[in-house]
């Protein structure tokens, strides 16, 4: 005689689970399904659609598409108005950066330390980077750097032409860029700074060791990162500079501060030439890529034990 033993239901349970969810893995699709429309349509199309239109001599209103290869490329690379503004992009990249990695650290190194108002500190040094790009050029021209009533020249009796001598603009656009945006590389290296556990000080303090001792032995090591990702970051965004260099010089006087991304605008949109300042435009990409590239591939070895 057979005896039927009975499975309880708990223990059908994990072949069940067991089992993939075929209908939640569906779902997620259809979660992420917007995003990825809005990705291709607004990222990869476009970045697809610029790199056909380098390869022709398509004009601002369309017309005369043809292909013509690899000509805008040769034509650019020959160009010395083009390796002039991309010399002035690597310029204000090397000028603006360095001042905004120190700035920011010395900043965020300042006001960790204070004990008193802090929260005026903090929004004193972030509050000019939350102002737009018109609002920081205005303010500088019609304030700072005019040569008859400027805060400057009142302050150090002098009648220089600041953004209008070649000598002095590039200069001059940088220290406008270096105040409008070291708030965000501050923020950075303050939230950095207090993620540090205290104990490694206290403990550094009880063996004698010297505030200039604790700054190199602990908290620049321990900032690595976070100064590896400013320098990204800044290396980037120095790269791009457009906005204020437009509104405040419109990269004069002569071409000495055109950045290669206006010149690439000036080329699509007053001279009408939509295909070479695509190719103009994926020049700099290039380069924005390989010095990205570059950065990380050294920090990674920088941090790689020996």
């Amino acid at each position: 005689m057979m005896t039927t033993v009975a499975v309880p239901a708990s223990a059908a349970a994990p072949a069940e689970e067991a089992r993939p969810r075929r209908g939640w893995t569906q779902h997620g699709l259809l979660f992420v399904a917007p995003f990825f429309a809005i990705y291709l349509a607004f990222l990869v199309w476009p970045l697809l659609q610029g790199l056909r239109m380098s390869l022709s001599s398509v004009n601002i209103a369309g017309t005369n598409d043809r292909f013509v290869g690899l000509a805008n490329y040769a034509e650019a690379f020959g160009d010395p108005r083009m390796w002039r503004s991309l010399g002035n992009t690597v310029v204000f990249t090397v000028l603006s950066t360095i001042p905004l990695v120190l700035l920011g650290l010395g900043l965020a190194l300042l006001v960790h330390n204070l004990r008193f108002v802090q929260w005026l500190w903090r929004l004193s040094f972030f509050g000019p980077f939350l102002l737009p790009s018109a609002v920081v050029s205005l303010l500088w021209l019609q304030m700072i750097y005019p040569p008859e009533y400027g805060l400057i020249n009142g302050a150090l009796g002098t009648d220089v032409l600041w953004l209008g001598d070649p000598s002095t603009a590039m200069w001059s656009m940088v220290l406008t860029t270096v105040w409008w945006t070291v708030g965000f590389n501050f923020l950075l290296y303050l939230a950095a700074l207090q993620s540090i556990p205290h104990h490694l000080y206290e403990a550094a303090e009880l063996d004698g060791a010297s505030a200039w001792h604790r700054l190199r032995s602990i908290t620049l090591p321990l900032l690595g990162r976070t100064t590896a990702l400013v320098v990204v970051l800044q290396l980037l965004a120095s790269l791009k500079v457009f906005d204020q260099i437009y509104l405040m010089t419109g990269g004069g006087p002569g071409d000495s501060t055109r950045p290669i991304i206006e010149y690439a605008y000036d080329a699509g949109f007053t001279g009408y030439r939509i295909g070479y300042a695509s190719a103009v435009s994926y020049i700099l990409f290039a380069l924005i890529v390989v010095v990205s590239l570059a950065q990380l591939r050294l920090f990674r070895k920088s941090e790689e034990p020996s």
